[in-house]
């Protein structure tokens, strides 16, 4: 009489005989199977029996993006890679590829990686000029400006930049972000600088020593766009040592500036002339203007306060 033990493990081995020929079976009737042996004919029967491990991977793998559950989820042992059945000199293989979905976020977060911001909304840095409002003429001429010069620039080639100005609460600054997206589109990098909390922060950097560091990571990227500028509490220092070097250099260096601005050209030149300690300093802000006027194409925005 067989023992117990004996009588089990023959159950065992029976039961795992018969999920393993069923398993089989599956992975020969899988389509992808069957495709890759059409394409080969010259690989003999036995080279599918000697790598029949990698036939079941490859099933196993393939059958979860058949089901695609989504990227954050995807179940295959390397998330967001598709499994290919391949030859290797004469023996069946598997290779792993990015999947659709996960190109797609790889681009995204490579073009999101080319966008910097200091003291941005969260929001302005997934502006899109699909989601501009051209409710107002004035607004789709900015829009269409913009998208133009998005579009079209090359930073060192072309120094050409983009003024734009308008009442509070019109869409500049949402403007400037898709700027920014589409300028990732094409694998430029940029920076959006909110000016009046980009000067407090350089005049606080006085005391370790970081001014010419916070300067130098922002005035040589490709596009700068300085949002709000005008809004900012100006003193001659911050005038003629920040915003003067940052601006000769990009126009040193061919490299585009857009700005936002409650003012147009004259308001701004005028605005720079007074310091914080009252001075008149005319000749120095029509210094900076020559670095702003010339630059760039000034375009008026206007419509309803989207604040408000």
């Amino acid at each position: 009489m067989d023992s117990i033990g004996s009588s089990l493990n023959r159950w065992m081995d029976k039961d795992w005989k018969e999920r393993m020929a069923r398993l089989e079976k599956e992975v020969f009737a899988y389509p992808g199977v069957i495709d890759f042996k059409r394409r080969h004919p010259h690989i003999p029967a036995e080279e599918y029996e000697k790598n029949k491990a990698a036939l079941f991977e490859y099933k196993r793998e393939r059958s979860n993006c058949d089901a695609c559950p989504g990227l954050e989820n995807c179940p295959n042992l390397m998330q967001g890679y598709q499994p290919e059945l391949m030859e290797d000199k004469g023996k069946v293989t598997v290779a792993y590829h990015r999947c659709s979905l996960k190109v797609h976020d790889d681009e995204k977060k490579k073009r999101q990686a080319l966008i910097k911001s200091y003291y941005i909304p969260k929001e302005i840095l997934h502006a899109s000029f699909d989601q501009v409002d051209m409710d107002h003429e004035s607004r789709a001429k900015a829009g269409t400006a913009a998208l133009h010069f998005a579009s079209t620039t090359v930073p060192g080639e072309d120094g050409q930049g983009l003024y734009l100005y308008g009442k509070f609460g019109v869409g500049k600054t949402y403007i400037a972000g898709a700027i920014m997206n589409e300028l990732a589109a094409r694998n430029i990098g940029s920076m959006i600088v909110h000016v009046p909390d980009f000067f407090r922060e350089i005049k606080e950097s006085l005391s370790d020593n970081t001014v010419r560091e916070k300067v130098d990571s922002v005035k040589g990227v490709p596009v700068l766009i300085l949002d709000d500028l005008g809004a900012e509490s100006m003193s001659a220092w911050t005038r003629d040592d920040i915003l003067g070097v940052i601006l000769q250099y990009r126009m040193m260096e061919k490299l585009p500036t857009v700005y936002t601005s409650n003012y147009d050209y004259s308001e701004l030149e005028e605005h720079l002339t007074y310091s914080q300690k009252g001075g008149n300093e005319r000749l120095k802000a029509k210094r900076i203007m020559e670095r702003i006027r010339p630059f760039t194409e000034e375009v008026f925005m206007d419509g309803q306060n989207r604040r408000g």
